[in-house]
């Protein structure tokens, strides 16, 4: 299942501008709830995610895509993370991510995104 390590937002951050999935999945507990808003997973009925292996499966999956990811904004807290990421497809295509994390134990508990794509 591989090791869980203490979150690091600049460890966490600088993995997904590297496309580094094994790295972002460490700092996830083992019960992680992620929820994803976007077009297709509306806030009624949220895409979501429990335990590391369907987390690792999305990690793998948005790391894998021929894409760019540069993270912009980002703030700290005892008690979670929050950061913008832009990423880029190479015809162009843009998406802008907003993702909250929250902290239990050092390790990510929760985390809800979301998603806004260029419209095609």
């Amino acid at each position: 299942m591989g090791t869980i390590t203490t979150f690091d937002l600049d460890r966490f951050t600088r993995a997904a501008e590297e496309r580094d999935a094994e790295t972002q999945l460490s700092m996830y507990g083992p019960d992680a709830v992620v929820t994803i808003n976007n077009k297709i997973s509306q806030p009624g009925a949220p895409k979501v995610l429990r335990g590391r292996e369907e987390i690792r499966a999305w990690l793998e999956d948005m790391y894998g895509r021929d894409m760019t990811h540069a993270v912009k904004h980002r703030v700290l807290d005892e008690t979670g993370a929050a950061y913008t990421q832009a990423c880029r497809y190479p015809d162009g295509t843009n998406v802008l991510c907003a993702t909250v994390i929250e902290l239990d134990g050092g390790v990510i508990s929760g985390q809800t995104v979301l998603e806004t794509w260029d419209e095609a």
